[in-house]
């Protein structure tokens, strides 16, 4: 006889501003039995840009798999904040380092006391810049709304995006993406998405970003922490920001989704090189779901 199994996820607003802020992450504890299928099934009934399902690992305190619900990525920066906010509320773990093992590698993770956590991301990989007519076309824009002294660029800190930089935030709230058009060049070029962003800002931030993935069933995200690791190390290689300016920075989204959110990013800089990204913010708990599984859902 098959057995009907009942599990929880939590729901987090990660990067959280304000209280209906941040990003919607679901976390799913102790999912050490469940199939990789049964994973990718959940990520898409909970139907969040990312699911993470938290498991034991020999290489790290914690190994974490991040879903979509299309597709497993390898690293997720706004569930990684929901997954260690959550431990930590639930006194899983104490204020300090841990690590979590990724598809994208073994990285640190610091918790503070007042409950901000920080990410290590992986190492900044620039390549070559792409069409800029293209990208532009895709949004909606015409390429006089693109910064003429800055590349739109693939960059990645653990996960590969296309930079899209928009000389105004009129221009940036204003797009009209193509999201057949976007998950086709996302596609050809093996990328998550577009991260656009303008140096002009609501809160005097760092940058005003929005983030588009269709590719990968998200339309936009209202934050996304591995995108803005990559921001940062591109606005440093191209001589926006300063190293002291490095050490602080603050990334504002998600306001055209009525849901405000603030990534929180540090690099560690020597010699004119990145030699560390950090991506942190807060996470507030939102709700709980439950949700039924088989047994064929398990591996025994």
């Amino acid at each position: 006889m098959t057995r009907k199994w009942k599990i929880r996820v939590y729901i987090l607003n990660a990067f959280a501003k304000t209280k209906r802020g941040g990003n919607p992450a679901g976390v799913m504890l102790d999912a050490d039995r469940l199939a990789e299928t049964s994973m990718q099934k959940t990520a898409a009934r909970i139907s969040l840009s990312e699911t993470a399902f938290v498991q034991k690992s020999a290489a790290a305190d914690f190994k974490i798999r991040f879903f979509t619900p299309a597709a497993e990525v390898e690293l997720c920066g706004h569930a990684t904040i929901a997954v260690f906010s959550l431990l930590f509320g639930l006194r899983r773990i104490e204020a300090g380092k841990n690590s979590q093992e990724t598809k994208a590698g073994v990285l640190g993770v610091e918790v503070q006391k007042d409950g901000t956590v920080f990410m290590e991301q992986t190492l900044p990989f620039f390549e070559n810049a792409i069409d800029p007519g293209e990208v532009a076309g895709s949004l909606g824009i015409g390429l006089n709304s693109l910064a003429p002294d800055l590349p739109v660029q693939i960059v990645s800190t653990g996960l590969r995006d296309i930079i899209v930089p928009i000389i105004s935030l009129r221009d940036l709230l204003s797009i009209k993406p193509d999201f057949d058009k976007i998950a086709d060049i996302s596609k050809e070029h093996g990328v998550v998405g577009y991260h656009a962003f303008s140096l002009e800002t609501k809160h005097k931030s760092t940058a005003h970003c929005r983030n588009l993935a269709p590719l990968y069933g998200i339309p936009e995200e209202a934050a996304t922490g591995t995108s803005s690791g990559a921001l940062a190390c591109y606005l440093f290689k191209h001589g926006k920001i300063t190293k002291e300016q490095a050490q602080r920075l603050v990334f504002e989204q998600g306001y055209g989704m009525r849901r405000p959110s603030e990534i929180f990013v540090s690099l560690d800089i020597e010699n004119k090189n990145v030699t560390g990204v950090h991506v942190g913010g807060k996470a507030t708990t939102a709700k709980e779901k439950i949700l039924s599984l088989w047994d064929a859902d398990f591996i025994y």
